[in-house]
């Protein structure tokens, strides 16, 4: 007698093809680029910052850049990472 046939994969056997469920989460290039592109700025910021004697901190709320003392410069704590950009510009000018 022959063995019995499986069906669930194998050499020569037909496999089954999955799919997503309508409303599943579809990574797509676009949006991979764009995280990693914000990485990549976030990466640098810290660089820059810490090279400078400054502190980047991120929260729930946003970023907040801080001196050596730990004192906040710009005196928010939510701070967009255009923002943070601009504020160590001008702080590592002065």
């Amino acid at each position: 007698m022959s063995p019995e046939r499986r069906n669930d994969g194998g050499p020569g056997v037909a496999r089954r093809v999955v799919t997503l469920p309508p409303g599943a989460a579809v990574e797509t290039w676009a949006g991979a680029n764009q995280a990693k592109d914000e990485k990549l700025r976030v990466r640098s910021l810290h660089r820059r910052a810490s090279a400078g004697g400054f502190h980047l901190r991120h929260s729930d709320y946003g970023w907040a850049l801080m001196d050596t003392d730990r004192k906040l410069v710009g005196a928010r704590t939510d701070l967009s990472l255009k923002e943070i950009e601009s504020l160590l510009a001008g702080a590592l000018k002065q």
